[in-house]
């Protein structure tokens, strides 16, 4: 649920205020000696950007147990603020802290000054964005009730992306060099659901304070900057590629380390197959095939069943060690009046198969009664198709996102031509690279391709002239440079929109605290002049449309020109949005509707996907329905647009032809549809095997 009203209700903030004026629960038991630690900026004052008054300790006391407020700024020694390698705020002097009471790491917290001891309670992290999170609490500096007047105290409270809880300081801005890329990382004593992770230190000037591990770019867990190995839950059977980035207390952070892939072994023996599914029963509309069947059993758990249409796999129907798989499947496309034989196979999580069921015979119907109608293979690719357009004469523009290569399709005769490699392209052992590929509004009179890629030091927007069959890299102009890059996340494609603006939406480079960071790229929607100018209605005065986006990697318009965006989850949903100027969708408080999702001033999602149903990639929009085209889900979703709805959610080819990475409008009101089979986590060239697809829409 996401609230409309004020933040914190009076009651809330009635009783924080009561604990603000009781007496400060004794810390728990602490050094009896300062321990000294190195300056890394200050002193400097600390100025809330609701209110414009800086951060004081009450009085000009220099008592522990005093507490802070905000007071009209005048840069005396109760405002002078020293930020430490240990991410400590000293006042005063050395022995001086700021300090959570009684280590609490619940809201509203009380804020006080105590003596410096070392403890978590103490230290503190500037985050880009604007807030300060305590390190025990995860909770934020927060101004009580959203006040401005002289004298509002200041607590912990939720972090809530609020201008009561933005500050800005020149603490953060002293540290702007991420740490070095941790080395070596390596795996021991892997079993079937533990692993343990360890890697060399990174160096920073002032420290690292935070490792984050991720699995194919999925956040698992972080640990202290203290820490070089960690023991991390894993899945039997699963293939996981796991890196390390590190943090510094400014929130910089690291380019990821290798990757280290394991595959983790079965937790037991299991050489027993499930029992063979039921005859498949058949339900025909034109030439659309609607089977239903009976569920196997098994000694461990049913986990895939594959659909053979005249004994050729088509589809997978696909569950999770709780959730057994549906018992269900649509096949699409097909020929009219045409007769299939079906059967079902069952497999386990240890890859025993079943046998096949009985088999079931059908006949299509003489023309297609559903939305999609039809699927043709143009041709095959050894690479990662990832941006695509259509030019004027009804030819593909496409990328090879790990070749760096563009690429010209006839999609009549399947024929492929290289028309040219950009210059300054870079992978990053992961999901960089060449990615995102719209073509000029113009394009017949000015040959304007636009492409969007990652280099060695950022992620930016470049165009180039397509003149003759070839790209001219003399005409080449870097639009926007700067969007950060890492491992993963970078997302990477481009639209042109109704009002002649280039669109791009960008990654967070696994760096959520970028996504709520207005004056950074990362983590956003963009809206740009086709010159690469900065339109004047943007809402903050540079590139930056929507803000608080994790990984978006689909952006289309509709009839009535509003945009719609496709986004990556971390580990439990993904999320369809409809785009408004200026609008922050909650990450990383908020992973689609989990998490804070409640701060007033989130935008909420129009639909939302389990990861392991989506990890979606690419959209499209034909005729006010849109198209979502799904990576780990193996799918793809087809909504109606109603109103600001998406409904009469449809699923097509599930695991027919694998993991789905774009889709856009094809001439005469069908798609493109390409596939991530193979390599597509990694920036390896030509170690794929994908297709891509020209799919026939129903009416």
């Amino acid at each position: 649920m996401r609230w409309n009203s004020t933040r914190i209700p009076a009651t809330l903030v009635a009783v924080a205020a009561l604990v603000l004026t009781l007496a400060a629960p004794a810390p728990a038991a602490v050094p009896t000696a300062a321990v000294p630690m190195a300056v890394v900026a200050g002193p400097a004052t600390i100025t809330g950007v609701g209110s414009g008054r800086c951060l004081e300790v009450n009085g000009g006391a220099q008592t522990s147990g005093t507490r802070v407020s905000i007071q009209d700024c005048h840069g005396g020694p109760s405002q002078a603020w020293t930020l430490t390698t240990a991410g400590e705020l000293q006042v005063y002097n050395t022995t001086t802290c700021l300090d959570v009471a009684g280590q609490d790491v619940t809201a509203p917290a009380v804020v006080q000054i105590y003596r410096c001891h070392g403890g978590a309670n103490q230290k503190w992290t500037l985050q880009t964005n604007g807030t300060i999170v305590g390190v025990q609490s995860g909770l934020c500096l927060d101004v009580t009730g959203r006040g401005t007047a002289n004298g509002t105290a200041v607590a912990m409270w939720t972090c809530n992306g609020q201008t009561n809880q933005s500050w800005t300081t020149t603490l953060r801005t002293a540290d702007t060099t991420p740490p070095t890329v941790p080395a070596n990382p390596r795996v021991s004593n892997l079993t079937c659901n533990t692993v343990t992770f360890a890697w060399d230190a990174s160096t920073d000037a002032v420290g690292v304070r935070f490792y984050d591990i991720y699995h194919d770019g999925q956040l698992m867990t972080s640990v202290s900057g203290s820490t070089l190995s960690t023991s991390l839950p894993v899945v039997g059977g699963a293939v996981w590629g796991l890196y390390v980035n590190a943090r510094d207390a400014a929130g910089n952070v690291s380019q990821a380390s290798t990757t280290v892939t394991i595959t983790v072994p079965q937790c037991q023996t299991d050489t027993q197959p499930p029992s063979a599914p039921g005859r498949p029963t058949a339900a025909v509309s034109g030439t659309t095939v609607t089977l239903s069947w009976a569920a196997s059993t098994d000694n461990v758990g049913v986990r895939t069943y594959e659909v053979r249409r005249g004994g050729t796999v088509v589809g997978t129907v696909t569950g999770t060690a709780s959730a057994p798989p549906a018992t269900t499947f649509v096949d699409s496309g097909l020929a009219a009046n045409t007769a299939y034989s079906y059967t079902v196979v069952a497999r386990d999580a240890a890859g025993n198969a079943s046998a096949a069921s009985a088999a079931t015979s059908v006949t299509t119907g003489a023309a297609c009664g559903t939305a999609v109608c039809g699927v043709r293979q143009v041709t095959t690719e050894t690479d990662i198709p990832w941006g695509l357009d259509t030019l004027p004469d009804g030819s593909v523009l496409y990328t090879r996102r790990d070749a760096h290569q563009v690429v010209r399709l006839d999609p009549a005769t399947g024929t492929k031509t290289v028309v040219g490699t950009p210059p300054n392209v870079q992978g990053t052992d992961g999901e960089g690279g060449l990615l995102g590929l719209a073509l000029s509004p113009t394009f017949a009179t000015d040959q304007w391709v636009y492409l969007m890629h990652t280099s060695a030091t950022d992620n930016r927007i470049v165009r180039i002239k397509l003149v003759d069959n070839a790209l001219v890299n003399s005409s080449l102009q870097v639009l926007v440079t700067g969007i950060p890059r890492n491992k993963y996340h970078n997302g990477g494609r481009l639209r042109f929109g109704p009002d002649g603006k280039l669109y791009a939406a960008t990654g967070d480079a696994q760096n959520g605290d970028y996504a709520q960071n207005t004056s950074n790229l990362a983590g956003k929607v963009l809206r740009l002049n086709p010159d690469g100018s900065v339109p004047s209605d943007n809402p903050f005065g540079n590139y930056v449309w929507s803000y608080g986006h994790r990984n978006p990697q689909g952006i289309a318009f509709d009839s009535q020109g509003r945009l719609w965006e496709q986004e990556f989850g971390n580990s439990v949903m993904d999320e369809t949005n409809l785009i408004v100027r200026g609008g922050n969708y909650g990450w990383p408080a908020c992973e689609g509707t989990v998490g804070t999702c409640g701060t007033a001033g989130y935008v909420a999602p129009k639909r939302t996907y389990p990861t392991a149903e989506g990890s979606c990639s690419g959209i499209a929009i034909v005729r006010d329905a849109l198209y979502v085209a799904c990576a780990r889900g193996a799918r793809l979703y087809r909504a109606e647009i109603s109103g600001s709805s998406l409904t009469n959610l449809q699923t097509f080819f599930s695991g027919t032809y694998g993991r789905l990475r774009t889709v856009e409008p094809a001439p005469g009101g069908g798609l493109w549809l390409t596939t991530t089979n193979a390599g597509d986590k990694d920036s390896i060239a030509n170690n794929s095997n994908e297709r891509i697809l020209r799919v026939q829409l129903g009416g």
